[in-house]
C-alpha cells in the first residue's frame, strides 16, 4: 500500500493529475499507520501478521 501510494503520488505530480496526488497521499499515510500499528503487535483487521 505504501508503494502504490508513492507511485500514485509521483504520477499525479508529474502528469498535473490532482486526483491521483489526493490518493496516492492517502494510500500512503494509511500504510504506513498499518505499518505501525503491525509492528506495535496490534492486530490490524482481525490479523496479527499481514504477509
Amino acid at each position: 500500500m505504501i508503494v502504490l501510494g508513492l507511485i500514485l503520488l509521483v504520477i499525479g505530480y508529474f502528469t498535473g493529475l490532482s486526483l491521483l496526488y489526493y490518493i496516492g497521499g492517502i494510500l500512503l499515510i494509511v500504510g504506513i499507520i498499518f505499518l505501525v500499528l503491525g509492528n506495535v503487535g496490534r492486530p490490524v483487521g482481525g490479523r496479527k501478521v499481514w504477509f
